[in-house]
């Protein structure tokens, strides 16, 4: 039997650059005076700005130890960390920016906001790429490893229900077909769909209409 094609963590990756793009085309083609749309946009980043600080608490607290336990260096890590610091910067950047925009929804603030997620893109997808090349092939080369194995658990029960079925759906969002079969091997069809299905309506009621317009 071979082992998976793609790990989870490059899933939530595959997330995270779509909703970046998403903000940076809404925002280039944002129409002057819109308040709906930037409400819309606010909306959109309170599920991104709260998935992502997840991802990353959950790395610190659950993935770098059992990491360190097949194998990757401190070194790795701590390099992950400081990359983390950067993208933190650059959310908090990007969050205020969009905040003015809900303030006042014209053309330079959507101006302003366009730029702060470009920047908030490129150092997060710089980071993506390097945790990528540096863990993704020890995920997939250890996905049975009891360490790796319990730090799975540990992540199916992190956050509960309610969030699991967000984060689900979030990431099924968009999704490629692998991220799709990833999503599979990783979270058994019943048990996924029970998720999406209830707790995932606030996503599909909220969230995933912003990026259809």
């Amino acid at each position: 039997m071979t082992g998976p094609q793609m790990s989870m963590n490059k899933v939530i990756h595959g997330a995270v650059r779509r909703d970046l793009d998403r903000f940076v085309s809404a925002l280039a083609a944002f129409p002057s005076g819109d308040q709906r749309r930037a409400d819309e946009l606010q909306s959109a980043w309170e599920n991104f700005d709260d998935q992502l600080h997840h991802h990353h608490t959950g790395e610190h607290e659950i993935a770098w130890p059992a990491l360190q336990r097949v194998g990757v260096s401190a070194e790795v890590l701590a390099a992950m960390d400081a990359e983390h610091d950067t993208m933190a910067l650059a959310l908090t950047t990007a969050g205020e920016a969009l905040g003015a925009l809900v303030q006042t929804p014209d053309s330079a603030r959507a101006a302003d906001a366009r730029a702060a997620f470009e920047q908030l893109r490129a150092v997060t997808v710089t980071h993506l790429d390097h945790e990528e090349a540096e863990i993704e092939p020890v995920y997939l080369a250890n996905h049975d490893h009891p360490a790796v194995v319990e730090m799975s658990r540990q992540f199916s029960k992190d956050g509960g229900l309610a969030w699991g079925g967000r984060f689900l759906t979030w990431l099924l969002d968009g999704a490629t077909p692998q991220e799709r079969a990833a999503i599979d091997d990783a979270v058994p069809r019943p048990v996924r769909t029970v998720l999406v299905g209830v707790f995932g309506r606030d996503y599909r009621r909220k969230v995933a209409p912003v990026w259809s317009r």
